[in-house]
């Protein structure tokens, strides 16, 4: 198990995180900012005078999770990991990599008055975390330690892990361990916006979908994820758009990805949408332009070729979203 001590920079969580492992019987503290320490050697320096913060570089957030997955291997227990995190989509990578892992992330935020933060935080850190705090009081159990000592923090916040307090429900997707079989479908309003929907468990957008499972037939596959994701019943098999080779780039394995086409919802339905809250946190039609800031890059690919093969009444074949000669 983790325990993810979150919090503005500056607020004791590695003081308090030391106490934590003394409560915690079979816990070891984890500190991510040996791989930061680790990148900061190895990256050349032309790499590093272009980020501003190591958690912006897609190793850090993969080798936190692996070394953090690593370390649970050689000594099981709970790992007490002390670091700020404050974008979203970036805590959606990092927790749902230990989730596709199988080890559960208990997420507690350390929160302390406005005016002692003032006091220890510099200007534009304290902006962040404000700007932040929306969504971390939703997502994690807040210990305030305004007035406590960092052992009676560690106590309270030992109690409330005991309890269960801050479990991520976040989906627990197994990493593929070869190439996958996916179908995502797009489905339309009435202004032929297509249906994107936000998960919980990676950055960035994506279509209503999943992996194939073993004997399922793709496009019932898709119809399966369509009900599972936003509780649409599709009356008739989909109609396929576009099959898109994606290439391995490790650590991924790449592997066959089909488009489908679900048609457009009825009216009344989209505000009837129930999603999965481990899994989705918001759903939204968009345009092709507004998809173009919300999708990643290959997936926006293969959408703008699934929606020129809607208009066209066909079926492309993309090789690493682009068409194949």
């Amino acid at each position: 198990m983790i325990v993810w001590l979150n919090g503005a920079f500056g607020t004791g969580k590695t003081t308090v995180a030391r106490e934590l492992v003394d409560l915690v019987p079979g816990s070891t503290l984890y500190d991510p900012e040996l791989v930061t320490h680790g990148l900061g050697l190895m990256l050349p320096r032309k790499r590093l005078e272009e980020i501003t913060d190591f958690q912006d570089l897609p190793a850090w957030r993969r080798l936190v999770v692996e070394t953090g997955a690593a370390v649970l291997g050689e000594v099981p227990g709970v790992l007490i990991v002390p670091m700020t995190l404050l974008r979203q989509e970036y805590r959606d990578e990092i927790f749902g990599g230990f989730a596709s892992r199988r080890i559960p992330v208990r997420h507690v935020l350390l929160h302390t008055e406005e005016t002692i933060l003032r006091e220890r935080v510099a200007a534009p850190d304290l902006a962040a975390f404000r700007a932040a705090l929306p969504w971390l009081g939703e997502d994690a159990h807040a210990v305030d330690t305004s007035a406590l000592t960092p052992r009676q923090a560690a106590e309270r916040i030992a109690e409330a892990v005991r309890d269960g307090a801050g479990a991520c429900e976040i989906v627990q997707t197994p990493q593929p361990s070869a190439e996958t079989l996916a179908s995502g479908v797009l489905l339309f309003d009435e202004s032929d916006r297509v249906l994107l929907v936000d998960p919980t468990y990676k950055p960035g957008w994506e279509f209503p979908g999943g992996v194939v499972e073993a004997g399922e037939p793709p496009a019932r596959a898709g119809v399966r994820e369509v009900a599972e994701e936003v509780g649409i019943e599709l009356d008739a098999v989909p109609r396929l758009l576009v099959v898109d080779w994606e290439p391995p780039e490790p650590p991924s394995y790449g592997g066959l990805r089909l488009l489908f086409d679900g048609g457009r919802v009825p009216p009344g339905t989209a505000e009837r949408l129930a999603l999965p809250a481990a899994e989705l946190r918001a759903w939204r039609f968009v345009t092709e332009r507004e998809a173009a800031e919300l999708l990643p890059a290959d997936r926006f690919r293969r959408l703008r070729w699934a929606l020129r093969a809607r208009e066209r009444s066909t079926v492309l074949n993309l090789e690493a979203g682009v068409p194949a000669e």
